[in-house]
Order: structure tokens, then C-alpha cells, then sequence
């Protein structure tokens, strides 16, 4: 009896350890995958690829279109899904991100991150190509050309998207700001031929290229969204002032950020696809 009494004993001890173990494990395991999900706010998270590209799914893109400011929401979101390589795994709900705002905004990096999402969305108030007011064959077109492969200069990625002119015709499409801001950058450049950069009141650079002439706007000066700032050409791909021709009409749109004197590009093609049904309407 005192033999299969210990037995018992035995194999209780046995299982009361298995059960602890276990739950030891499971612990373990939920404070690494804890820990490792919340270091996605590492310093560098905002030069990683899965930030700049600025993927989202449809479903999230429908609900910023209804968003004043999408920005923080949608920080919110690619953390939560791991920049898109994962499954985002709630109602997509204004209650789900005031819920994941408490979680995420006690984290180290929050505050930096945060302003860099709304840098880029938060000052967006108009598509860059007015809709025609009387034509219908003056349409525009632009697809995710993210990091396509470019040669002029040497092999390179695109940091940009190009909006391609269904007429290929210089001059003819006006070019209005997407956002509130100043007038950084005026001028030809080899690969942009004539350019305007415009730094708007969250810090973020919007880059407009290869446009045929520019309204009268000069360095400094600050524009409102929606205002004229040039109409869309084929410049560029060149060192020689002036030059044409080396491409179809278009408008290369680029956003970039600036952090600590380091440039920062990211994929334009999402917030122009937020702009889509934001365009002004004018004659031409």
C-alpha cells in the first residue's frame, strides 16, 4: 500500500510539474512574442521598406477615405499588422484604434512615429490633376510603381508614382498643390527637369517634376492646397535646361520626410489613391 501510495504521489508531482512547465512556456512565449511586436517601434522603423511603402487593404483604405486626419490611424493599423506582412485582426472602427492609440502611445518611439504617419496624411487636401470640367477625354492614370527599375544616372529605384496624361500633350494639364505650405524648391534638375518642392505644415516634402511651365510662384513664397502651381510636360533626363521629349507627358509625384538631416522617401501611390475622389474641378 505505502508502494502505490508514493506511486500516486509521484505521478501527481509529475503532472503538477508538466502543468506548470506549461504554463511557464506559454508565458515565456507570450512576453518574446509581447516584446517583439512592440519593438516593430524601433528606432529605425521609419527607413525600413514595409513603412515606406505605405501598403494598406482596401478595407482601410474605404476607411480613411472617411477620415479628417488619417494619419495616426493608420500607424496604428501597420504596426498592428506588421507593415502588411500580417492579417489585421480587428473591426476597422474608430473604437479599435482609440483601443490600440492607449496600448501603442506608451511605448517608446510613439510620439516620433506618430507625427512622421501624420506628416505625410494628415496636411493631404487635393489630387495633384484637377478633374476637367469640359472635356472627357482628358483623363489621367497612375499605377504602384514603387521602387520600379529606372536607368537614366544608373540603375535605381523609383521613389515616386507617375500620373500619365492620356493626351500626350505639354502644357495642357494644370498642376494644384496637394497641400497647405511653402514653396521650397524651384528650378530644373537633370532627372526631374523643372521641379517645385513644397514642405507642408507637418514637415513632410512634396516633390512635383517634369512640368512644362510653372504659375508665378517663386522660393518662399506659400501656396494653399489647391492652388495652380504649373502644368504638367515631359522635362527632364537631361543637363541641358529646357530639354523634352525623352518621355511622355506625365507628373512624377514624390513625398519624402526629414529626419535629422537624413531624406526619407516614401510611396506616394496610396495617398494620391486617399486624393482620388478630392479633385478640383476647373476648365481645360
Amino acid at each position: 500500500m505505502h508502494r502505490k501510495t508514493s506511486a500516486i504521489h509521484k505521478i501527481m508531482r509529475d503532472i503538477l510539474y508538466c502543468v506548470l512547465l506549461c504554463i511557464f512556456l506559454v508565458l515565456g512565449i507570450d512576453a518574446i512574442t509581447s516584446q517583439s511586436r512592440y519593438g516593430r517601434l524601433r528606432t529605425s522603423v521609419l527607413e525600413s521598406e514595409g513603412y515606406r511603402r505605405q501598403r494598406m487593404d482596401t478595407r482601410m483604405l474605404d476607411y480613411i477615405c472617411e477620415a479628417a486626419a488619417p494619419g495616426r490611424e493608420l500607424g496604428l493599423y501597420w504596426l498592428e499588422n506588421k507593415f502588411c506582412q500580417e492579417a489585421f485582426r480587428y473591426p476597422y472602427t474608430e473604437e479599435t484604434f482609440q483601443k490600440l492609440e492607449r496600448i501603442w502611445s506608451k511605448k517608446q518611439g510613439w510620439e516620433e512615429y506618430c507625427m512622421s504617419c501624420e506628416a505625410i496624411w494628415d496636411d493631404l487636401q487635393y489630387f495633384p490633376v484637377p478633374e476637367p470640367s469640359n472635356q472627357t477625354d482628358m483623363e489621367v492614370t497612375f499605377e504602384d510603381s514603387w521602387m520600379f527599375e529606372r536607368n537614366y544616372g544608373g540603375k535605381r529605384g523609383h521613389e515616386g508614382t507617375d500620373i500619365m496624361a492620356s493626351t500626350n500633350e505639354r502644357g495642357v494639364y494644370p498642376i494644384v498643390s496637394m497641400t497647405d505650405g511653402t514653396v521650397l524648391h524651384k528650378g530644373w534638375l537633370e532627372q526631374g527637369g523643372y521641379r517645385l518642392g513644397i514642405t507642408a505644415p507637418g514637415g513632410a516634402y512634396f516633390y512635383y517634376a517634369h512640368l512644362d511651365s510653372y504659375a508665378d510662384l517663386e522660393e518662399g513664397d506659400t501656396v494653399k492646397a489647391g492652388d495652380l502651381l504649373g502644368f504638367m510636360g515631359d522635362t527632364g533626363y537631361s543637363d541641358v535646361e529646357g530639354t523634352t521629349g525623352n518621355f511622355p507627358v506625365h507628373l512624377h509625384v514624390g513625398i519624402y520626410l526629414v529626419l535629422e538631416d537624413k531624406e526619407i522617401s516614401v510611396n506616394p501611390y496610396y495617398p494620391l489613391r486617399y486624393l482620388e475622389s478630392r479633385k478640383i474641378k476647373c476648365a481645360y
